[in-house]
C-alpha cells in the first residue's frame, strides 16, 4: 500500500507538472490584444501612414470595441482592459478637436494615455486589479491546475493578494510617470527632439515595469502557484492512497467469501 501511494504521488505530480508546461508567449495574448494592438495601431497609423489623429484613434478603436462587444454577447461580462482602451480612444477623439498646436498635440496624447495609468492604479483597490488579466495567464501558464491554484491562493493567501495588487500598482505608476514626463517634455524640449524622445520614454517605462513587476511580483507568485499545485497533487495522492487502502479489506473479504462459498 505504501508503494502504491508513492507511485500515485509521483504520477499525480508528473501530470500536474506537465499541465504547468505551456507556451509562455500564449499567456501574453490577452494583454497584447486588449492593450498592445490598439496602442501600436494608433502610432502605426498616425506616424507610419500619416493618418490624422481622428482617423488613427478611430481605426485603433476597432479591436477593443469588438472585444468589448464579444465579451458582452458571448459571456455577458465586460473585458476591463479592452473597455479601458476603447474609452481612452473615445476621449482622444473628443480632445483631438481642440489640439492644433504641435506641443498641445503631444501633451494631449500623453494626457489621454495617462488615463490608462490612473485607472490601473484605481483598480488596485478592487478585488481584481486591471493588470490581472495579463498576469494570471503568465503565472498559471494557462493550465487547469494552475488556474485552480491561483483561485485558492487568491481566496486564502494575503501575501499572494498583495503581490497581485503590487503588480498593477507598479505598472500604473510607471505609465503615469511616463505620461507626466512626456507632458513636461512637450513644453520644455524642442518638438523635433520630443518626437523621438517620447518613444524612448515609452519603451523605458514599459521595460522598467516589466523588470520591476516581474521580479518582485510575477516570479514570486509563479513559485507560490507551483508550490500550491504540488501540494494539491500530494493531497490528491493521499486521498487516492486512502481510497485504495479502504478498498483492500473489502476486496479481501469478498475473496474469503468466495472461497468459503
Amino acid at each position: 500500500m505504501g508503494e502504491y501511494a508513492v507511485r500515485r504521488k509521483q504520477s499525480v505530480a508528473e501530470s500536474a507538472a506537465e499541465g504547468e508546461r505551456g507556451n509562455p508567449l500564449a499567456s501574453f495574448v490577452p494583454l497584447i490584444v486588449d492593450a498592445g494592438i490598439p496602442m501600436a495601431s494608433y502610432y502605426l497609423l498616425s506616424d507610419g501612414f500619416g493618418f490624422s489623429t481622428v482617423a488613427a484613434l478611430g481605426w485603433s478603436s476597432v479591436v477593443p470595441a469588438l472585444r468589448t462587444v464579444w465579451g458582452l454577447v458571448g459571456s455577458r461580462s465586460v473585458n476591463g482592459l479592452a473597455l479601458l482602451m476603447l474609452i481612452v480612444n473615445v476621449v482622444g477623439l473628443a480632445l483631438s478637436a481642440v489640439a492644433g498646436d504641435p506641443r498641445l498635440m503631444m501633451a494631449k496624447d500623453s494626457g489621454v494615455s495617462s488615463v490608462v495609468g490612473i485607472v490601473i492604479l484605481l483598480s488596485v483597490r478592487s478585488k481584481r486589479p486591471l493588470m490581472t488579466a495579463g498576469l494570471k495567464p503568465w503565472v498559471t501558464k494557462g493550465s487547469a491546475a494552475g488556474n485552480a491554484a491561483w483561485d485558492r491562493l487568491t481566496a486564502g493567501s494575503e501575501r499572494f493578494r498583495r503581490a497581485e495588487r503590487r503588480f498593477s500598482a507598479i505598472w500604473g505608476t510607471a505609465l503615469l510617470t511616463e505620461c507626466v514626463v512626456k507632458v513636461i517634455g512637450a513644453y520644455t524640449v524642442p518638438v523635433d527632439t520630443m518626437v523621438w524622445l517620447g518613444t524612448v520614454l515609452t519603451v523605458v517605462a514599459i521595460l522598467a515595469a516589466m523588470v520591476i513587476a516581474g521580479g518582485s511580483c510575477a516570479e514570486p507568485m509563479e513559485k507560490m502557484v507551483g508550490a500550491e499545485v504540488a501540494a494539491e497533487a500530494e493531497r490528491a495522492a493521499d486521498r487516492g492512497g486512502a481510497d485504495a487502502g479502504r478498498g483492500a479489506p473489502v476486496a479481501a473479504a469478498g475473496a474469503v467469501a468466495g472461497v468459503a462459498g
